[in-house]
């Protein structure tokens, strides 16, 4: 085999990394999307699908792991391209967890779906899942076009999702003060409220992955966090 044809073997399965993550990353959006479609619309269906979906990312993320390993092994890589392999990996893991919340997610909406509507917090939980759901697309585009600068603003667009998701804890923490009997349906408000802020979390955690492919640069500054909800009392 000539040096040049490893080279091209190489390069094509780079490509095809790019590929799986981008995979990854269309498919987590899907899930998160139909997963808050089904809570607004109590649609126990639509969530059971969401749920039995999370095996195509868990089965993308063990191609990824394969291939990345595959690639060090054999094509001993440098700079840029060992970058690229090694943040993959942790991509891969974040996109992950990400498809695992919305499975969460679509599990919180067959028991809500048994529950009381609770005034408009679904619809407000649904605005927060649209930041996120930005977030994890406009990663996915600095992924793709190796920028940097895109990257980093997805990571300051995580203080917008810290903050609906306190607002949201402050609202369904005086429900329940409020009224008792609505304790069961906020609770699971919560755990979706929390989800969402965690896959925001892990966009976070991508777009410091794609600094790091771009720029060689690993952000060790502290990253903008604005919830609050571990010190919110009533």
């Amino acid at each position: 085999m000539t040096k040049d044809h490893i080279v091209k073997d190489f390069n094509e399965e780079l490509s095809q990394l790019d590929n799986l993550l981008a995979e990854m990353g269309g498919l987590c959006e899907a899930q998160l999307s139909r997963a808050m479609e089904a809570m607004v619309k109590r649609d126990v269906d639509l969530a059971s699908a969401v749920i039995e979906g999370d095996r195509r990312i868990d089965d993308l993320e063990k191609q990824v792991d394969s291939l990345a390993i595959n690639l060090i092994a054999l094509g001993q890589p440098m700079a840029a391209d060992l970058r690229m392999i090694i943040a993959s990996l942790k991509v891969a893991n974040n996109l992950e967890r990400v498809g695992d919340y919305a499975k969460n997610i679509g599990k919180r909406t067959i028991a809500l779906s048994k529950s009381p509507v609770i005034s408009n917090t679904a619809n407000s939980i649904q605005r927060m899942s649209t930041m996120v759901e930005g977030m994890i697309k406009n990663a996915l585009d600095a992924l793709i076009n190796r920028d940097s600068q895109r990257a980093k603003d997805v990571r300051i667009s995580d203080q917008e999702v810290d903050q609906m998701h306190s607002s949201l804890f402050k609202e369904l923490l005086t429900f329940m003060a409020e009224d008792p009997e609505s304790i069961s349906t906020c609770t699971h408000l919560l755990f979706v409220a929390k989800n969402l802020e965690r896959v925001g979390d892990h966009m976070t955690s991508v777009a410091e992955q794609i600094v790091f492919i771009v720029e060689g640069e690993i952000l060790d500054d502290e990253r903008p966090k604005k919830d609050k909800t571990s010190s919110t009392v009533l």
